[in-house]
């Protein structure tokens, strides 16, 4: 079956994801700027979040355009993608509130780690359907940055109890490890 509804369905809940966590913003009943420090917080954990939600459908794009056909395996890794993605929301909101405390920085953390996971489960099932030799497992290859980043998570959710800023700065440098598209994706797309 054709890849279409699939990229439509996952921009849709992408979209959704944003959405909600935008709507956590709460606008101050002040106008001082301490009440903009008080959310300060807040918005931090957003503009964090929002980046991740962005790499991820960033990368998605880039990676289904050497999909050919999904099936349903695929489907599902996807969904099990999206089921992860959408609880990022959650998390965000909590560590915001909380002020970046030792428990929902390290729920953070886990937010972070199981999309990540899922990703690999994602990737693992295309590259079966597409074949070991497809251009898609080509341009993956080793996957060092796939490979590292739930190892920097773990990294961040243990020392979320002992030093919360260590932690943030973790899931902050992981990132933007992943800030620019996946380079391997767009060489293979484009060849030099």
């Amino acid at each position: 079956m054709g890849k279409e509804r699939l990229l439509a369905f996952t921009d849709g809940v992408i979209a959704i994801i944003i959405t909600i966590m935008v709507l956590e913003l709460k606008v101050p009943h002040d106008v001082s700027l301490a009440a903009l420090a008080a959310v300060t917080p807040i918005f931090l954990s957003y503009v964090l979040s929002f980046v991740y939600v962005a790499i991820y459908w960033n990368n998605h794009h880039h990676f289904f355009h050497l999909v050919h056909k999904v099936d349903g395996a695929v489907l599902w890794a996807n969904m099990h993608l999206l089921f992860w993605l959408s609880l990022i929301p959650f998390a965000t909101g909590w560590m915001g509130e909380n002020h970046f405390a030792e428990l929902p920085t390290a729920i953070y953390g886990i937010a972070l780690l199981m999309p990540a996971l899922a990703w690999f489960v994602m990737e693992r099932t295309l590259i079966r359907k597409e074949g070991r030799d497809s251009a898609l497992a080509g341009a993956i290859g080793r996957d060092f940055k796939g490979k590292i980043s739930p190892v920097l998570y773990i990294s961040g959710v243990a020392v979320a109890f002992f030093d919360t800023r260590l932690a943030d700065a973790i899931y902050v440098l992981v990132a933007l490890v992943w800030l620019v598209p996946d380079r391997r994706i767009e060489r293979t797309i484009r060849p030099q």
